[in-house]
């Protein structure tokens, strides 16, 4: 591999390719000698750029979780009845997953081993916090089924939304896009939710 000059890395394209080697050999797997060669670039590069690789850690999982939590102030997930906004905010979050899939994928990743990790897990807790609020409202309001228990509800949903960071494979022939998988994630969901499916 050539080795880039410092000038033709930006922090975006730094982050990048600190995403894909977090994800490749975990966060806590990865170096900064690491970093440096799969960006071809100097370890004093990338301190040019970034105070070490924990904060490469901070701005990648603070990116899925503003794309994350940006859903929650959507009009669409703060008007109208509990069932319909909790659709609403499933189908967005596939498709914030699929559209920021290698960050999303880190932030699911993180395992409590450093401030930044507990900072980010905590920060997702706040968010599966919010989503399950509205199952609880959406089932106080008679619209999701009373004989599946409410918290195996919420686990079963979330399961389904985040293992599609292990399957989805974007360049893969014939894959489907961030819509259809939303689709059938929530067909499949609230078929067997709703009052009404």
């Amino acid at each position: 591999m050539t080795t880039a000059r410092r000038d033709t890395y930006t922090p975006q394209t730094l982050l990048e390719v600190a995403v894909r080697v977090f994800n490749e050999r975990g966060y806590d797997g990865t170096s900064m000698e690491h970093l440096s060669k799969a960006a071809g670039i100097s370890k004093s590069s990338i301190y040019h750029h970034v105070a070490g690789k924990e904060e490469l850690l901070r701005r990648a999982v603070n990116r899925a979780l503003d794309g994350l939590f940006a859903v929650l102030s959507e009009e669409h997930a703060r008007v109208g009845r509990a069932v319909d906004r909790l659709e609403y905010v499933t189908r967005r979050t596939v498709e914030v997953l699929v559209d920021e899939l290698p960050y999303v994928t880190l932030l699911l990743r993180v395992r409590g081993n450093t401030d930044t990790e507990r900072w980010a897990m905590e920060r997702r807790r706040d968010f599966d916090h919010q989503v399950a609020a509205l199952l609880k409202e959406a089932a106080a309001d008679g619209d999701l089924r009373s004989d599946v228990e409410l918290r195996l509800a919420t686990r079963l949903l979330f399961g389904m939304i985040n293992s599609v960071v292990e399957w989805y494979r974007p360049d893969s022939r014939g894959a489907a896009d961030g819509a259809e998988i939303a689709d059938a994630v929530v067909r499949l969901a609230f078929a067997g939710l709703r009052t009404d499916g």
